[in-house]
């Protein structure tokens, strides 16, 4: 990994279609230890959860609504969707000097999806409660779910509901950051896979919620 951070730090200071074209050639053997080591995880990903999609994102940015012309993202990011009707969520992993981290959940839902979440946690937040408090949840994540929050309790609940925390979400997501000496470090891939395993909890419970109504019935065809 070093030679992945060594040069995404020199593509920071030198974000042009110039110098990238000049250090192509090593852009693309750095390319391809990123794509080993997402293989790896995708890998350590298979022995306890099904995976659908791997995606890694391209490096090009795309300017045509940015005020930020610069042409190249100075990071790798590649991002994992589980697989079926059933198993919902996913998972993302972001390599940047300095500004490295992992993440799982939920970071967009639509407005179904997030009105039947908001719902469960008004019904009752004991279980949700429950699993954000285990050892390994709080270990990875700091027992701490991250996401854009509406500043009062949306349309249809009450501000004093005792999860109103949660409720105010509108997105659910539990991150780990990453300091460039531990990206580095031997048990790199070893941590990233602990981390997305200590989701499996959070996962499973907001599949069975994602996945039933509001009477608990099975919305899988």
């Amino acid at each position: 990994m070093e030679a992945v951070l060594e040069f995404l730090e020199r593509l920071k200071k030198n974000n042009n279609r110039e110098w990238f074209s000049l250090h192509k050639e090593e852009f693309q053997e750095v390319q391809n230890q990123v794509k080993d080591f997402y293989k790896k995880v995708h890998q350590g990903l298979e022995t306890h959860d099904k995976i659908e999609k791997f995606k890694l994102f391209r490096i090009y940015r795309d300017l045509r609504f940015s005020k930020d012309k610069t042409p190249y993202k100075p990071h790798f990011a590649g991002s994992y969707s589980r697989k079926g009707k059933e198993l919902r969520g996913g998972y993302y992993l972001r390599i940047r000097p300095g500004e490295s981290f992992l993440a799982g959940g939920f970071w967009a839902p639509n407005k179904e999806d997030l009105f039947r979440i908001r719902k469960e946690f008004e019904f009752g937040d004991e279980e949700i409660r429950h699993i954000l408090d285990d050892a390994k949840f709080k270990k990875y994540f700091r027992g701490e779910l991250q996401g854009d929050e509406l500043k009062t309790a949306p349309k249809g609940f009450q501000k004093d509901d005792p999860a109103i925390d949660l409720i105010r979400k509108k997105g659910f997501i539990a991150v780990r950051n990453f300091s460039d000496a531990e990206v580095l470090s031997e048990n790199f891939e070893m941590e990233v896979s602990h981390s997305f395993q200590a989701l499996r909890p959070f996962f499973d419970y907001m599949s069975e919620v994602l996945t039933t109504d509001l009477n608990g019935a099975s919305l899988i065809r």
